[in-house]
């Protein structure tokens, strides 16, 4: 019987198949957020753009889903059956859930953000709730697909994230110009890469029907509570790496809090640029014998393409300046590589922290949560976007370094040992 899975030479083909999707994916969300932003009006917006961000939050569940459903798949292929029905138990669980909190919590949504701009009442807040069925059903499908390393099903549904939030949401706004009409369209345009997934899903990949020779013992927790350990080590990287923008909105004046806020969208766009990256090495990631290798080298690429966007940044400022918002920030040109260096080192600490999620390291991520501490109390003395830039900049090389060699031993702890190479004992648990 042959396989369905589609063969790939390499995985840089699944790379350049998954970037394509990814691509497709970001552009259709920035197309989004330009076709708001100008259909709607600054206050409109201002609603949506709040809500989005809740999503953004909520979405760290998704994540969560898609981590642990890619590692239980990776690290045990011939328990395919099994693992995709528990994860799909576990992911129907967390949607309701998440509904469920959203509902609830509806009011206190349009409590603090109805001052901003309107709402609609109750139904966009509503429409944020419905939202997180659909999103968190995917996650799960996505870590399937990425487990299996079927690239181009999980290409296809990255591609219609973007397709199905630009074009209905566009649809919902034409439909009705305020944040209701676009929230119709986002949560319409969530179902489809859902249902893509689903039927994804539906042609089976026939699995091993042996044990991988280097398979690693599975935990005794439950799906759910893997879920919240991964779900907890992405919120604590998204808590690090979205602080900066809060402090400088309390530490400068508006004008210089903007600029601030003007540069960190190149430091995203750096950051989401090698993020194919780390889809691809994650699920090997998960098998003791080549994780180091994987992890230096996706280092090192992630690094390189890091270096190249600031090297251009520094070169381009100008243009980098037309990126981020135009003449309006010209004063940003000569500190505008500097936001490209802390979008590389973010990048390079996601990966990390997803090496993190793989060894299931409860000590890696408390060092992330230090590092936001840190970075609170260093930043306090920061009165100018240059000497907040130093302050974020040292924080994340430090936290990235300790996150580096605290993944190096538990590599060496998982080595084995010269005195019986065909041991089958399994390795102790990563820090």
């Amino acid at each position: 019987m042959m396989s369905t899975r589609p063969r790939l030479p390499s995985w840089l083909t699944g790379s350049g198949v998954i970037a394509i999707g990814m691509g497709v994916m970001n552009l259709g969300t920035y197309g989004f957020t330009l076709l708001a932003a100008r259909l709607l009006g600054p206050k409109e917006y201002g609603a949506l753009a709040a809500l989005m961000g809740l999503m953004l939050v909520t979405a760290v569940v998704q994540l969560g889903l898609q981590a642990t459903a890619a590692r239980r798949v990776s690290t045990h292929p011939h328990r395919l059956e099994e693992t995709e029905a528990e994860v799909v138990r576990a992911s129907w669980k967390a949607a309701w859930a998440l509904v469920g909190i959203t509902v609830v919590t509806s009011p206190l949504v349009v409590l603090l953000l109805e001052p901003g701009g309107p709402l609609g009442g109750y139904a966009a807040a509503l429409l944020l709730a419905a939202s997180c069925l659909p999103l968190t059903l995917m996650g799960a499908q996505a870590g399937l697909l990425q487990g299996e390393r079927r690239w181009y099903s999980l290409a296809t549904v990255y591609a219609a994230v973007g397709l199905g939030r630009v074009l209905l949401g566009l649809g919902g706004m034409v439909w009705r110009e305020d944040v209701t009409g676009a929230m119709v369209g986002v949560t319409l345009g969530n179902v489809v890469p859902t249902l893509i997934g689903w039927v994804a899903l539906r042609r089976r990949v026939p699995a091993p029907s042996a044990a991988p020779e280097h398979e690693s013992p599975e935990p005794a927790t439950g799906v759910l509570t893997e879920v919240a350990h991964n779900s907890h080590a992405l919120l604590a990287f998204f808590a690090l790496t979205n602080t900066d923008v809060i402090l400088a909105r309390i530490l400068f004046d508006k004008h210089d809090s903007g600029l601030y806020a003007g540069g960190l969208i190149l430091a995203k766009a750096v950051l989401f640029l090698p993020q194919f990256v780390v889809v691809i090495a994650f699920p090997n990631m998960n098998d003791p014998a080549v994780r180091r290798r994987m992890e230096i080298s996706a280092l090192g690429v992630v690094l390189a393409m890091g270096l190249v966007a600031t090297a251009g940044a520094g070169m381009l400022r100008s243009l980098a300046v037309v990126f981020v918002g135009g003449p309006e920030y010209a004063d940003l040109e000569p500190a505008i590589w500097a936001f490209a260096a802390i979008g590389t080192l973010w990048a390079m600490e996601q990966l990390m922290v997803y090496s993190t999620v793989a060894r299931q390291s409860r000590r890696s991520v408390g060092v992330i949560w230090l590092g936001l501490v840190a970075l609170v109390v260093l930043a306090q003395p920061a009165h100018t976007v240059a000497h907040l830039l130093e302050v974020v900049a040292a924080v994340h090389v430090v936290v990235l370094g300790v996150l580096v060699v605290l993944s190096q031993t538990a590599h060496r702890r998982h080595r084995p040992t010269a005195v019986d190479p065909g041991a089958d004992a399994p390795a102790p648990p990563a820090p």
